[in-house]
């Protein structure tokens, strides 16, 4: 019986010293040092949330920016960055950023497919991926999905709050047909709603295809 109670003490003891390390893996907060901070920060300085110095060191600018973005996006505005908030911002935790087939790149380009074009045909969904697909590929445009998808004014859900909805499995399906290749624009950078588009220079940019309610171009 002693030597199951110590046995017992021994892996309380391991569990309680590594604890913190796994919880600091799994998220970032204040007082947090390394690559993925360095991750977080230069996400945060190209979408205008931080102004500070790119260090690894997640102080006190990190945390207002980290707070300032969860806010904008509907996400809980705690100041660290967990799998939700990692997820939004296209980088994975304790690695390299994303590439284009992570879960979470998927998620977030269902998300954007969803609060863009739900309700249109399928293949007009599959198009509004291709179109954030083919910005990454383009030198005009920051060259990862969530930089393109949080582009300042590039794209009405973001703006309106619609992003944050969750995607269905129509929406799902469609991000993952893009990413896997389907293109039905054919390489398109652009697209409009013709009946609620206002920008002249949008309106006047030549249309190759339409799908559903939407402008190709």
């Amino acid at each position: 019986m002693k030597n199951v109670k110590l046995r017992i003490a021994a892996l309380v003891l391991i569990a309680a010293l590594l604890l913190p390390s796994l919880m600091s893996a799994a998220s970032l907060r204040y007082g947090s040092r390394g690559d993925d901070v360095v991750k977080v920060q230069k996400r945060l300085k190209q979408w205008g949330y931080y102004s500070g110095s790119v260090d690894g060191v997640f102080g006190s600018g990190t945390l207002a920016a980290v707070k300032s973005f969860q806010r904008k996006n509907g996400l809980t505005a705690d100041g660290i960055v967990g799998p939700k908030t990692a997820a939004a911002m296209g980088i994975t935790l304790g690695g390299s950023a994303s590439p284009g087939t992570t879960t979470s790149n998927v998620y977030l380009l269902a998300r954007v497919i969803y609060g863009e074009a739900r309700g249109e045909p399928y293949k007009g969904q599959v198009a509004i991926g291709a179109v954030v697909l083919n910005r990454v590929k383009s030198p005009s445009f920051p060259n990862t999905i969530a930089g393109v998808i949080y582009q300042k004014g590039a794209f009405d859900a973001v703006s309106d709050g619609q992003i944050n909805l969750a995607p269905d499995d129509t929406a799902v399906r469609a991000a993952r047909d893009a990413l896997n290749g389907w293109d039905p624009t054919g390489g398109c950078l652009f697209y409009y709603n013709p009946k609620t588009a206002t920008s002249k220079w949008m309106l006047a940019r030549p249309v190759l295809l339409r799908i559903g309610n939407h402008a190709f171009c």
